[in-house]
């Protein structure tokens, strides 16, 4: 099944992933292949929850088993978010969302999406 057309919608239901980010790379929001939706991301918080290191997080868009950076190694201070859309994201079908982290149990994602169909 094909995305469907988001100008003529029958359903759109708002929810929220969270992670703790290990060094390997994992999906926080997935959009299975053949879902027949489309996942619109409004909002990925990434916080650095150690007291003492700068943590480093990557973000990438994996999609027919090619990951597209979205950010690369990229530091986020002690004790700080960093809040990376400015722009909402489409997940189109077969797409996922990966984090990966420097060291495991240094960041926390948030990331509000909306799964439309």
């Amino acid at each position: 099944m094909a995305a469907p057309n988001i100008a003529n919608l029958s359903s759109g239901i708002g929810k929220t992933a969270v992670q703790a980010v290990g060094t390997s790379a994992t999906a926080i929001v997935t959009n299975s292949s053949g879902s027949g939706k489309v996942l619109k991301v409004n909002l990925l918080l990434l916080s650095n929850i150690d007291g003492s290191e700068v943590a480093q997080i990557t973000v990438d868009l994996y999609r027919s088993s090619t990951p597209y950076r979205l950010m690369s190694s990229t530091a986020i201070p002690v004790d700080s978010t960093i809040d990376l859309l400015s722009k909402p994201l489409y997940l189109e079908e077969g797409d996922s969302l990966r984090l990966t982290a420097n060291a495991a149990g240094d960041i926390e994602a948030v990331c509000s999406y909306e799964e439309i169909s």
